[in-house]
């Protein structure tokens, strides 16, 4: 019986598993995270015809629709901050729609225990077929992707211990990760489409369209956008500082987002007049960047977001 594929494991060449009911040959070997499924990866999965395993053979995942490319941020403006609403709510448990056997291995990291350098060729790899499918990024293609992993989210539940959801406008879901309180309100963690990358910033209820990201020294503010969701249980923030040494983590960051060069941008928490604030981090800044005050400003010392 072929196995399922899961988060958190080592594929070599010749694998083959299942997912969504069909079955998949790896192409390139590597170990898997939360948003590599198959039918997502064509430069690491090959799909197999329905239900029969003839050695060499697959085909690949239809082709994305090429969409114009866009070049500049969607919303611009500055930060409005009002009073947040208390939510006394309990949250729901986030394993509450998933076996106990991925229940088990989530309280235990999710099985994504691993070195920070196994993120490199396949990942790579991925990308860079994901920008020639696509022709272009764009914001329409970069959304239509965002809501497509969201209605995945809302069919099946989480795969792992930290999920990006799209969202629009100021309402934030439950399960969102808590970073830090400012003032009298919550922040949390999003990312957005900017100028052909995918860029990290902070959400709350307060802010005029729900999401702020820092691009080029000033803050953007977005109403559509994507939310981390997740349960701490399964993750870690890290200490370190001034460039990301990813080697230096000793343990695996959580997949964030990226510039327009195609440089993988991390998330970041960093401590700034009195509050944690998310942001983003890459082996290439100088250290964590967060947007405040219609500003965005380099932290020296932050913490990184990683899988147990």
């Amino acid at each position: 019986m072929t196995r399922s594929w899961e988060p958190g494991t080592q594929y070599n060449l010749g694998d083959v598993v299942e997912y969504n009911g069909d079955e998949y040959r790896i192409i390139q070997a590597h170990f898997s995270q939360s948003d590599w499924a198959p039918d997502r990866t064509p430069a690491l999965w090959g799909k197999l015809p329905h239900r029969h395993h003839q050695q060499g053979q697959y085909q690949q995942q239809q082709e994305c629709q090429p969409q114009q490319p866009q070049k500049t941020c969607y919303d611009y403006g500055k930060q409005e901050q009002a009073p947040q609403h208390s939510d006394s709510k309990e949250k729901k448990n986030w394993f509450g729609n998933i076996t106990e056997s991925q229940k088990q291995a989530l309280e235990v990291g999710g099985g994504v225990a691993l070195g920070a350098g196994l993120l490199g060729g396949a990942f790579a790899a991925w990308k860079h077929h994901q920008h020639k499918e696509e022709a272009h990024d764009s914001f329409e293609a970069w959304a239509n992707a965002a809501r497509g992993r969201a209605e995945e989210f809302r069919a099946k539940g989480p795969q792992g211990p930290a999920t990006w959801v799209y969202n629009e406008g100021k309402h934030i879901p439950e399960h969102a990760i808590l970073v830090g309180t400012e003032h009298n309100w919550n922040l949390y963690i999003c990312r957005a489409y900017c100028d052909g990358g995918v860029q990290i910033g902070k959400a709350s209820d307060v802010f005029k369209k729900g999401a702020v990201i820092g691009y080029k020294e000033d803050e953007h503010h977005l109403d559509q956008y994507e939310i981390l969701l997740g349960d701490m249980r399964g993750l870690k923030w890290v200490q370190t500082g001034n460039s990301l040494d990813l080697a230096s983590l000793g343990a695996t960051p959580v997949e964030g987002g990226y510039e327009n060069d195609h440089t993988r941008l991390y998330i970041a928490r960093a401590f700034h007049k009195g509050a944690k604030h998310p942001g983003k981090v890459s082996e290439r800044l100088d250290g964590a960047y967060i947007p405040y005050d219609g500003k965005e400003k380099c932290v020296k010392e932050y913490e990184v977001l990683c899988y147990l």
